[in-house]
């Protein structure tokens, strides 16, 4: 079954004093798009986590992040005093230079660079693994919502490629007898010219041939009605999205080469509502894993 790049998980897990949250989006995209929202004390695990998203997720926008929380009071940051102190002296000159009241410095040093200072802890393994093991809870929640939504897109296809399939055969009805009002359409327009008498009826036959062979359809609606069963068949293999996108395309030339051959208005009213069902298809099948 198809699988819809869209999708969201959501895991939490408790680690001694701290509360881990992970949360993970995925739109649809061409490739791998990964963003990662992490604290500085997972950098060292980056590119693990891209490596795991990339082969779990394989392909779509993904926004990943990881929130751990103290339950405690921590006091982690430190103010450089030394630094802040000098910074209040530059600004006393500045002010005293401009004729400037000084207001509210300190709320200006503290925004300073340097004045605060985080100290930066790293994760410890024991962490790291309570954490990778709910990055893959949420994994798993966002490849449910996945599948769930691709029964969805599943039965859109079906649903929409079973209209182009009825619209084909109203086609395919309606070209029994296209070929012979229009030879009966050009042997009246020929006899209302010259008159009937003067027909040469080897030389119209001549000409009739090769004027039907440029509208004649057979071979268009074959090909369509291949390319449809294809599509379902696509379906059910895995990450076909990449597939059905290019089938859809050929979907559509088939169908703009009935449409521009068939010169018969009934028909293309049938032609432009197949289009109509191709365009939804093609939207869906861009957000199909």
């Amino acid at each position: 079954m198809i699988k819809s790049m869209t999708g969201f998980g959501k895991a939490t897990a408790e680690y001694g004093d701290k509360t881990v949250t992970v949360e993970i989006r995925a739109l649809n995209s061409k490739g791998a798009d990964i963003s990662l929202r992490l604290s500085s004390g997972l950098r060292n695990y980056e590119l693990e986590l891209r490596n795991d998203l990339s082969k779990q997720l394989e392909r779509g926008k993904i926004d990943l992040s990881i929130f751990v929380e103290s339950n405690t009071v921590e006091a982690p940051i430190e103010i450089n005093t030394t630094l802040a102190k000098a910074y209040h002296v530059q600004l006393k000159k500045l002010a005293l230079e401009l004729q400037e009241p000084l207001e509210d410095s300190i709320q200006h040093i503290l925004k300073f660079p340097d004045v605060l200072k985080g100290e930066r802890k790293e994760t410890d393994e024991n962490e790291w693994n309570v954490i990778k093991a709910c990055v893959n809870d949420a994994i798993k929640q966002l490849n449910a919502f996945r599948d769930t939504e691709g029964k969805s897109l599943q039965k859109d296809f079906e649903d929409r490629l079973g209209k182009i399939g009825i619209h084909l055969e109203e086609i395919k009805k309606l070209d029994l007898h296209r070929i012979t009002a229009i030879k009966d359409r050009i042997r009246n327009n020929l006899a209302d010219v010259i008159g009937k008498e003067k027909i040469d009826e080897n030389r119209f036959e001549q000409e009739l041939i090769y004027y039907i062979e440029k509208l004649d359809i057979n071979e268009e609606k074959v090909r369509l009605k291949t390319h449809l069963d294809y599509f379902i068949d696509t379906c059910k293999e895995n990450s076909p999205g990449r597939k059905l996108n290019f089938i859809s395309q050929e979907i559509g030339r088939e169908i703009n080469t009935i449409g521009s051959k068939a010169n018969d208005a009934p028909m293309q009213k049938f032609v432009v509502l197949m289009k109509d069902e191709l365009e939804k298809i093609k939207e869906q099948a861009s957000n199909v894993l």
